[in-house]
């Protein structure tokens, strides 16, 4: 089973969820449990897809991809989420591209010592990224401020902001819904 609620097959599936189908296809043709899970609302899938596009991977982000997926693999940490974390750290092993440097922030991630590896703008991002998953109710400007500080402009902020906001709201939808990597295809592929 890769989740706690039965997941709708192509073969079963109405015209209207066909369609949604289609649009959340990976490049190997295939669609992840993320997506297949919201197969008996398309609607949701439809939106979700979206979001996913639209936060991570998007054409007009300017912060590196490595450190997208490094910040959405931090997320998933704090959430004990191993379906997001075992996807996106899987991609961003690949783009990090030396497994010298991929275990050292893998291990700086899994201790919750950021610090120990990232300075500069990458430590404030992984920083901001901790506390606005664990305490987002004590955010304050000042948080804003201490990313400006070190150079980030405001679409970067806005970018890490929406990628952090994104790996939140999918990693509650997979652990809350049982959903594991069961059948999928984990690992890198480049984002159409």
């Amino acid at each position: 089973m890769s989740a706690w609620i039965s997941m709708v097959s192509d073969e079963d599936a109405s015209d209207d969820l066909l369609d949604a189908l289609a649009l959340a296809r990976t490049p190997h043709g295939t669609v992840d449990n993320v997506m297949r899970v919201h197969s008996h609302r398309p609607n949701t899938m439809r939106g979700h897809v979206a979001l996913y596009r639209a936060a991570l991977h998007d054409a007009s982000n300017t912060l590196p991809e490595w450190l997208q997926e490094c910040i959405a693999s931090y997320v998933s940490i704090l959430n004990n989420c191993p379906y997001s974390l075992a996807n996106h750290w899987a991609n961003a092993r690949h783009l990090i591209n030396d497994n010298e440097k991929a275990d050292a922030i893998e291990a700086a991630l899994h201790s919750n010592s950021p610090e120990s590896l990232f300075t500069g703008q990458e430590l404030a991002l992984m920083q901001y990224a901790k506390k606005l998953t664990l305490t987002p109710g004590a955010m304050t400007h000042s948080d804003v401020l201490a990313l400006k500080n070190t150079g980030l402009d405001d679409g970067q902020i806005l970018e890490a902001n929406q990628i952090i906001g994104y790996f939140n709201y999918v990693n509650r939808l997979l652990n809350g819904l049982g959903v594991s990597t069961d059948g999928d295809t984990v690992g890198y592929y480049p984002i159409v």
